[in-house]
């Protein structure tokens, strides 16, 4: 009975250890083709505009009313302390460092990481992948590299605006609202926000990015045949970048603001 037990228990955790071998794996595999030749510019490209400009939309709202919300909880907590005057300040540092990435990273993954699962794993199945190889084409190369350098560097930039349009968010809510004086409410935005709020948030950004281009490429890759693996596969990514994000997010907060 024992070791019915510690085999039930066992069997998914030697799996979680597999799946991330095979994610560390992969990514190592990736990482090696990075700067090696040849580069595909058009698929760069292309991806650029799907994981960035595509995506603005989306984050820029989810940041304005995460900045709007967030001023109303800390105004109505602050007033049981009469500290109703660290709103400015919270919200700026708030989204700065912690709302502002991690909710366009899982925004981000939510739309991308299933977007380049799906077409990754209907590519697999339709044999395309295959039709790459035969042409002398290295799939990692032209499909998920262009993709992974595309995210790594697009999503720190989401991210910043996301942080201006939360901020931006807080502060409407406090001028219309809460009775805040406009430009007091600024400066003490200005005043209490440092360099190292934001650049910590664009470092999570990228790192963020590259973790969702890579669980999509791997398990659009990775997919089982027809139409129900490619659901599989477009799931599993979602589900385990957004995993990811948030245990990423706790590790760099740990290291960044350990002190």
């Amino acid at each position: 009975m024992i070791a019915n037990l510690l085999a039930a228990i066992g069997r998914p955790v030697i799996a979680v250890l597999a799946a991330c071998g095979r994610v560390t794996l992969f990514a190592l595999e990736v990482l090696s083709h990075l700067l090696r030749p040849p580069f595909y510019l058009r698929e760069f490209g292309h991806a650029v505009m799907q994981i960035g400009w595509n995506s603005l939309p989306v984050v820029a709202m989810t940041a304005l009313f995460t900045g709007g919300a967030l001023a109303l909880q800390i105004y109505a907590g602050g007033s049981r302390f009469n500290a109703e005057s660290v709103v400015p300040s919270i919200v700026a540092i708030g989204m700065a460092r912690e709302l502002g990435p991690v909710l366009g990273g899982l925004m981000v993954a939510a739309r991308v990481a299933s977007s380049i699962a799906a077409e990754i794993g209907t590519m697999k199945v339709t044999e395309q992948v295959d039709a790459l190889v035969t042409l002398s084409t290295n799939p990692l190369k032209y499909l998920v590299v262009p993709r992974l350098l595309a995210a790594t560097l697009v999503v720190p930039v989401l991210v910043a605006v996301g942080d201006s349009i939360g901020i931006m968010g807080g502060w409407l809510v406090g001028i219309s609202r809460l009775q805040f004086n406009s430009a007091v409410y600024l400066k003490n935005t200005v005043d209490f926000l440092e360099f190292w709020d934001i650049g910590s948030g664009l470092v999570k950004g990228a790192a963020f990015g590259f973790i969702v281009a890579l669980m999509g490429c791997h398990f659009g890759l990775n997919s089982g045949r027809g139409a129900q693996g490619v659901g599989t596969a477009t799931k599993s990514a979602v589900v385990g970048a957004s995993v990811l994000i948030l245990a990423t997010n706790y590790l760099l907060t740990g290291v960044f603001f350990s002190s």
